[in-house]
């Protein structure tokens, strides 16, 4: 038989991250080309440099001139870091810095990547609150693009960050607390107003969480996903599409004993033989094929700790969208993509995901406002061209009110970011201030930004 597990790790559903660029000296010059993990964004920057401390990067800026560009794990769909001027690699800005068990809080490094946080906060008696499905990312580039983790009781990573350090184009360092309306503008910057150096997060004593996987019919799920995710620490699904079935995923605490043995070899077979013949038939007869194959998947739990449950290896690469709704529109948002990936008979074998995400105070975040948000994705396998699938969905998210994850691709420009965004205007002020040369910049950030 086959589980869920099977299912998203397999090679035509899961991604992985390639490596970034870990400068081992101070200073690379030189066209060398940079690509994010999907490869579709490239550059060819002047040159790297990876600052050892925060003393390094700021003699860097005040040094030299001309565009530069942050960089963490390449994990963005959108062009935010290609740049023809020098790339900022923030590999060596890491780890844990200093730490509260009062306060249960932290101080990280804000290039330390999310796999090695959860191990390290544990050492001290600390665990993060929430994580995103994939923890190859950096902590300052989850947060500056409002990377978020499942739960309408948690907002996104950003929602965290109870104070950040920022150095300016200029080298001017800043620190921003609570008590700094700034500091909602920092959480999630896009890269745009300094370069961020350490953040200051709000954690929890460590914890264990079940996971429990079942597939269910999609209206079933979305008559009752309002209950499921109040009563649920975490509840999502992924819709399967030319199906009527979706995977459920719901997440708790527990005190139970670690179980989380990894998928037996012959599962992962069973499911590739099966994944082979779907692939091959062509959509408008695919429908029996994946409704059967989903019938066979198996109820799975698994406990371990927070963040091993949280995270998660994916193995291919591909390119994604996300907007997210109001949480009101968002079960006919993902209706009328489901409807239209069938009627246009739209050859996709990516799941959906859908999951709510609670609001925020962030100036240009998904979630900011006085609504909680619906999130919803779709992907297409990095070896495909997207832009067919992504262009015919994209504005159905528009027609719901949907918001772009800065992360994901999207098309949109400042015109309607703005209507979008109660405080564009003021992000915008604020950037302007804190890098009036534009050092910061590239096409893309010019375009969302109107500059």
């Amino acid at each position: 038989m086959i589980n869920r597990r099977q299912f998203l790790a397999s090679s035509a559903l899961t991604a992985i991250y390639a490596r970034t660029f870990a400068a081992t000296s101070t200073e690379t010059p030189g066209t060398t080309p940079w690509s994010n993990w999907s490869g579709g964004q490239t550059a060819n920057p002047a040159g790297r440099f990876s600052p050892s401390s925060e003393t390094d990067l700021v003699q860097f800026l005040q040094a030299t001139t001309g565009a530069i560009r942050p960089v963490g794990a390449g994990h963005s769909f959108t062009p935010l870091v290609p740049t023809d001027g020098h790339l900022i690699v923030i590999d060596q800005l890491s780890g844990v810095l200093d730490d509260s068990r009062e306060a249960m809080t932290a101080t990280l490094g804000a290039g330390t990547r999310l796999s090695d946080i959860g191990p390290a906060l544990e050492e001290r008696g600390q665990a993060m609150l929430n994580l995103p499905d994939i923890d190859r990312q950096t902590l300052a580039g989850a947060t500056a693009t409002a990377t978020h983790g499942t739960g309408i009781s948690f907002p996104s990573l950003s929602g965290f960050v109870e104070s950040l350090r920022l150095i300016t184009p200029a080298g001017d360092i800043l620190d921003f607390s609570a008590t700094d309306d700034e500091l909602n503008a920092a959480r999630v910057s896009l890269g745009a107003l300094g370069v961020v150096t350490q953040m200051t997060l709000k954690n929890r004593p460590p914890y264990r969480l079940r996971a429990r996987n079942t597939v269910e019919k999609i209206e079933s799920v979305l008559e009752r996903f309002d209950t499921a995710a109040a009563n649920h620490r975490h509840f999502e699904m992924f819709p399967l599409t030319h199906s009527d079935y979706a995977l459920v995923l719901e997440i708790d605490e527990t005190n139970a004993d670690i179980n989380n043995p990894p998928p037996a070899p012959e599962e992962a077979a069973a499911f590739g033989q099966a994944m082979a013949g779907w692939a091959a038939t062509p959509p408008k007869d695919r429908q029996p094929l994946v409704d059967g194959l989903a019938e066979q998947i198996q109820p799975t739990e698994a406990v371990d700790t927070s963040y091993k449950i949280l995270s998660n290896v994916r193995n291919n690469r591909f390119n994604e969208m996300e907007y997210s709704v109001p949480l009101h529109a968002g079960a006919d948002c993902l209706r009328e993509i489901l409807r239209t990936i069938k009627e246009k008979e739209i050859d996709v074998v990516f799941p959906l995901e859908y999951r709510y995400v609670q609001r925020d105070d962030t100036w240009i975040g998904m979630s900011t406002g006085d609504e909680d948000h619906a999130a919803i994705s779709i992907h297409r396998t990095a070896s495909e061209d997207y832009r067919p699938y992504f262009d015919l969905i994209e504005p159905i998210f528009w027609k719901y009110g949907g918001r772009p994850h800065w992360g994901k691709i999207h098309s949109l420009s400042a015109s309607e970011l703005t209507k979008l965004y109660p405080r564009f205007g003021d992000f915008q002020a604020l950037r302007k201030r804190l890098d009036p040369a534009g050092r910061l910049l590239n096409n893309h950030l010019r375009k969302i930004l109107s500059v």
